[in-house]
């Protein structure tokens, strides 16, 4: 900054000696310290900002893999901080969930589809760094923004990106457009929430309103609520939110009914009337989507 002062006290100098001398030389190099003073102490607040910001990249980092925690185990119940009691919505258009959190066509649907326009704007949650924005099989463009209490937030099948891997963003920044690229069945946004590559229920942190509510400062997640088996892509799972490490080990104490199939029961029937995926059902049970149920027969519902 200085030698920029210094090159401008010159510049100025040499442009006024031949048309008017500088009468109060005085003034203008106290106005130069002024600023030199000035931008000293905002360089020192930056500094300070960027000391107290933890390294979110010295460990696991990488461009290249979507997951890099592979060979990292995560304990559970585990605890999320927020530093807000809201996040930057990652549409601007009502955020209508098409598909959800869950078990779907035989398969883990580990984030929530958000409808959309191709082109639409798509922007980060919170502030962070871009760790990867690329394109990776099925999820087509990508981009990935690792957040300052551990999070991850993904933005799948975009059709542009905004951004580059390594770039800081701020809360509601631009990432790029949505679309339909990789394996999309219409234009949406796949947003998952990770921790550590475990993918959480976006909507047990997040209230998808117009309010773009967290559901508290601090959450404490069980596996439940990081293992799509035990939720139905096409309902909302009943939720209540852990504040307390107390409350968290309470949860993990699963309760198990029995029910007795009635005439006209489906599989599909009696996951939804209870609240459970049928994926959830067939595990506990030890049978397949695709196993007859009879009248009369016993079968446990956990939750």
């Amino acid at each position: 900054m200085r030698y920029i002062i210094t090159g401008l006290v010159l510049f100025i100098s040499l442009n006024t000696f031949s048309q008017k001398k500088i009468r109060n030389i005085d003034t203008f190099y106290s106005a130069i310290k002024a600023i030199t003073i000035k931008d000293t102490v905002q360089s020192d607040a930056v500094s300070q900002v960027i000391k107290a910001a933890p390294d979110i990249k010295a460990n696991n980092w990488s461009n290249t893999v979507y997951n890099p925690y592979k060979e990292v185990k995560v304990s559970f119940p585990l605890q999320i901080k927020f530093d807000d009691s809201s996040y930057a919505a990652p549409v601007k258009r009502k955020k209508v969930v098409t598909s959800r959190y869950g078990w779907r066509r035989g398969r883990a649907h580990e984030g929530i589809d958000i409808d959309l326009i191709t082109g639409d704007s798509l922007y980060s949650m919170f502030g962070g760094i871009v760790r990867m924005a690329r394109y990776t099989s099925g999820h087509g463009r990508t981009v990935v923004v690792r957040h300052y209490n551990g999070l991850e937030t993904v933005y799948a099948h975009l059709s542009k990106y905004g951004v580059k891997e390594n770039d800081t963003v701020a809360k509601g920044q631009y990432l790029g457009k949505g679309g339909t690229s990789g394996n999309a069945r219409g234009s949406h946004l796949h947003l998952v929430i990770n921790y550590k590559g475990v993918p959480i229920n976006p909507e047990y942190l997040f209230k998808f309103n117009e309010k773009n509510e967290i559901r508290n400062n601090e959450l404490w997640v069980t596996k439940k609520w990081t293992q799509p088996v035990f939720h139905s892509s096409r309902r909302q799972s009943k939720i209540t939110p852990l504040f307390t490490e107390a409350e968290a080990i309470a949860s993990l104490q699963k309760k198990r009914s029995i029910y007795v199939v009635r005439p006209g029961d489906t599989l599909s029937r009696i996951s939804r009337n209870n609240d459970v995926s049928v994926a959830s059902i067939c595990k506990v049970n030890r049978i397949r989507k695709t196993s007859v149920i009879k009248v009369g027969q016993k079968l446990f519902i956990e939750k």
